[in-house]
């Protein structure tokens, strides 16, 4: 074989050369003989692999390399070019001593894959797989399975070669029936996916569940109905609506779908209905009967889009048949003529059809109460709406009634199971038929309800209806019957069994004893209706509320003193608060009835009732007792009553108490003898707000009564209770505005800035910050000398006014008053005046401030703030 001269070997060649003459066996010089020759042809580089190859069969390094470059030149030929064949006949020499190395088989199978070589490439597949050890089978298996997956591959080649795969790795079935589904192998998927789901030890590596892959089997039984056999389809998805109760609406409509689309339309209807009566879930209802009206909409559909009026009335004339040479073929006129009649191969059935879905949609209120029913069928309120479902339709509703009280159990019950057999015996009743109502009721007063007051509620049901019926004596009857206490004989038989019905405590019920007093009252005589109350008092369940209604029905036949009785058992019997109307009942009644003839007696009522009411429900009593001294006693007994309520009451209605003690002691005694009361009422530890509110009032009786001194003292005491947005800094201002001096003015200035220098103290704010305040509140006097610097600005004299040179200039007033000068020693024009002292308890606390200010008083300031005859104010000038 001779070679063109440039694939020999050069002169830069030669010492490779003899290197690898010397040593052929050496890889590291063939290595570097190629790595020198890194940019010579390929043909020249492929005779120096070669030459290696031949040496050192064995190299992985050098055939990797080889066949590297060989794929390399390859890459952009076509799959029919001569090299390709080249390249495969290289990596089968290859392969001889390589078997072993799976990146090889890897090189070898990619490049067969893209010739398209399917029988070749499946048999390399094979061999690699019979030269690797199991363990590197994986890296083969992923690179069969994408080459029997693509199209063209016979799909009996790709199955056969998934069911080996399977036998090598059974965890990757899902794949193999992603296959199948991708192949339309529908049988074959659903025979996969059942032995899959019938494996309990199957784990998905998917991370599917049992009820995806069940899902996942149902949705392919019914889409692919025809072409799946040989399964029971009926049978598996059965079984998962018991297995999987999340899903069940789903797989109910699965089912159905299944036999709508193998044209079993009677089958569906019955899956339908069976699944509407089998459902638990409004949401699984909602998409069974979603699924159910639009089947049947869709089997109406076609029928009215086809139907042709012409038709209705013309009938098809009758044939002989008989010698119809037709005979034999399926669907022939003799066929047609055999079934003509029966409306179940009649083909003009719409309005049946349309019937169909219309009953369908009327039932639909009642199907969904089933499934709640099916949720609970212990819940009353759900059989009270099944009930009104049927309204109209007696005998249902009787069926619906008996049904509910044999199914509701009164122990496990959600509502009031006594109302369906009161509701069950109104039926009745509303029907005019007596009988079968007290029939009812008789049943229903033996069943052992949970609570005593279920059982008492059937009993008033029975006898008010007795009552509408006019059987008064029967009413009665029925009340004896069921407030008689059972014999020792009954309750030692059941204090042996050990179950207490509740039939054993109804003689104790208030309700039932309640209603038999009303008719007794009603009905019965005096002595009857006495002796039920006398039992119910021996019971122990007597309320307020009878003790009131039977003494007011003694008050109507007359027996007062008896209804007195009865209003003292009453109260002895109850405490605060359940007495409150009792007492105030008994007070009122009293009074209205004995006036002043008993007043003692009435004295020691109200003391007695007062004694035992609560502080929070004294006051309504104290009111009713003055009103009574008031009426029919003494005024001051009734100022009594006004001045010990005012110490009983809370603190929060003591403000309230005083005001109505001191509104009566002005309206009996007239205004003086009210400054008493104020002074109580300021002596007692009233809160802070209100004592603002009681001195304020105060100032005001004594600035009406011209008491000025009185009244500021009054307004002194009260500022150590005012806060800093308090009205009383104005209302004060006010006042000495109209009836003060330059010097009270001060003091109130002054006092108020005591007030803001501690209010801001306490607040903490620093005492430059107070006295930048204090600059802002007075205002600036421009800045001239003011002559009396202790005189406070804000108060300007109606006489004096201010010139440019900062003096000021008393002016004229041609208007002025010139009053006579008044002294103590005058005798008021002929009428005495009583004189009283301030209490010392208002001048205490802010005489001790105002020595702590200004180190100390005159005598004279001491004797006017002590409450002594202060002197008058003489009024020099007055303007307009």
């Amino acid at each position: 074989m001779s070679f063109p001269r440039d694939l020999y070997p050069s002169e830069s060649d030669l010492l490779y050369e003899e290197g690898v003459l010397r040593n052929p066996f050496s890889l590291k010089l063939w290595w570097s003989y190629l790595l020198a020759k890194s940019d010579a042809p390929f043909k020249k580089r492929c005779i120096i692999f070669e030459r290696a190859l031949k040496a050192l069969p064995g190299s992985y390094k050098l055939w990797h390399a080889y066949l590297r470059e060989r794929l390399q030149v390859v890459r952009n030929l076509p799959v029919t070019h001569p090299q390709y064949e080249t390249l495969n006949n290289t990596f089968e020499r290859a392969l001889v001593t390589m078997h072993k190395m799976p990146r090889i088989w890897l090189m070898y199978l990619s490049t067969l894959t893209e010739q398209k070589l399917i029988s070749k490439t499946r048999r390399v597949f094979d061999r690699a797989l019979c030269a690797l050890p199991v363990t590197q089978h994986d890296r083969i298996w992923e690179n069969y399975l994408v080459f029997v997956s693509q199209k063209g591959i016979p799909i009996e080649t790709s199955l056969r070669v998934y069911g080996r795969y399977l036998k090598y790795d059974p965890s990757q079935i899902e794949d193999f029936v992603e296959f199948l589904l991708n192949s339309s192998r529908w049988q074959e998927a659903a025979v996969r996916l059942a032995s899959v789901l019938n494996d309990d030890q199957f784990y998905s590596i998917k991370g599917k569940t049992k009820h995806r892959l069940w899902l996942e089997l149902c949705d392919l039984l019914t889409t692919h109905a025809t072409e799946v056999s040989g399964l029971n389809v009926d049978a598996i998805i059965r079984g998962g609506i018991s297995k999987f109760t999340d899903e069940v609406g789903r797989l109910w409509t699965s089912l159905a779908d299944y036999y709508i689309r193998r044209n079993l339309f009677e089958k569906a209807r019955d899956v339908f209905e069976e699944g509407m009566k089998k459902v638990s879930t409004v949401r699984d209802f909602s998409v069974l009967f979603d699924a159910y009206s639009q089947f049947e909409e869709s089997m109406a559909a076609p029928k009215m889009e086809n139907m042709d009026p012409s038709n209705d009335d013309e009938e098809e004339e009758e044939e002989d048949i008989r010698l119809d040479i037709d005979l034999c073929k399926p669907k022939s006129k003799f066929e047609k003529k055999i079934f003509k009649g029966f409306w179940l191969h009649d083909d003009r059935d719409v309005d049946f059809r349309l019937a169909r879905l219309d009953h369908l949609i009327s039932r639909s209120p009642e199907l969904a109460n089933s499934v709640l029913l099916r949720q609970n069928p212990h819940n009353v309120v759900q059989w009270h709406s099944r009930v009104k479902l049927f309204e109209g339709n007696p005998t249902k509703q009787i069926l619906t009634y008996t049904e509910a009280v044999r199914t509701v159990d009164p122990m496990k019950a959600v509502g009031k199971p006594h109302t369906l057999w009161v509701a069950f015996a109104k039926l009745y009743e509303t029907h005019k038929d007596l009988v079968n109502a007290r029939v009812i009721f008789d049943k229903a007063v033996q069943v052992n309800y949970k609570t005593v007051d279920h059982l008492a509620s059937v009993w008033a049901a029975w006898a008010e209806m007795e009552i509408r019926c006019n059987n008064f004596k029967g009413a009665l009857q029925l009340m004896r019957r069921a407030t008689a206490e059972p014999s020792f004989e009954v309750k030692r038989r059941v204090a042996a069994d050990g179950n207490e019905p509740v039939q054993m405590k109804l003689h104790k019920s208030s309700r039932l004893w309640t209603l038999y007093m009303d008719l007794e009252e009603s009905l019965g005589t005096l002595e009857s209706t006495r002796s039920v109350f006398e039992r119910i008092l021996d019971l122990g369940i007597a309320k307020p509320e009878l003790i009131l209604n039977y003494a007011l029905f003694l008050e109507e036949k007359k027996y007062f003193e008896d209804a007195f009785k009865v209003y003292e058992r009453g109260v002895n019997i109850f405490k605060y608060p359940h007495v409150k109307d009792i007492w105030v009942t008994y007070l009122s009644k009293f009074v209205k009835r004995h006036g002043k003839t008993k007043l003692e007696r009435a004295r020691d009522l109200f003391d007695r009732a007062i004694e035992a009411a609560p502080a929070d429900a004294v006051k309504p009593l104290y009111l009713q007792y003055a009103k009574l001294e008031e009426d029919y006693g003494l005024a001051k007994r009734a100022m009594k009553v006004y001045d010990q309520a005012t110490k009983a009451v809370p603190n929060h209605e003591k403000l309230s108490m005083y005001e109505i003690y001191i509104a009566r002691a002005a309206e009996i005694f007239g205004v003086p003898k009210t400054r008493e009361i104020y002074e109580r009422a300021i002596e007692s530890a009233l809160p802070d707000n209100d004592m603002m509110k009681i001195c304020l009032k105060y100032a005001q009786l004594e600035k009406g009564l011209r008491e000025i001194d009185r009244a500021r003292g009054i307004y002194l005491f009260a500022s150590q209770f005012a806060d800093q947005i308090s009205d009383f800094w104005d209302i004060w201002q006010e006042f000495e505005v109209r009836h003060g001096s330059e010097e009270s003015f001060r003091d109130m200035l002054r006092t108020k800035r005591s007030f803001c220098a501690s209010y801001l103290k306490q607040a903490g704010i620093s005492e430059d910050e107070m006295a930048a305040l204090e600059r802002q509140l007075l205002p600036a006097a421009n800045n001239a000398v003011v002559k009396d610097s202790a005189r406070n600005v804000g108060f300007v004299s109606a006489g004096v006014e201010a010139q440019a040179d900062g003096g000021m200039k008393t002016r004229a007033n041609v208007e002025e008053i010139v009053l006579p000068e008044e002294n103590d020693s005058d005798d008021n024009g002929g009428v005495e005046m009583e004189q009283r002292d301030v209490p010392s308890a208002m001048w205490s606390r802010k005489r001790k401030d105002n020595e702590n200010d200004d180190g100390g008083v005159d005598d004279s300031a001491a004797k006017d703030k002590g409450g002594k005859s202060p002197e008058r104010i003489k009024r020099l000038k007055i303007s307009r």
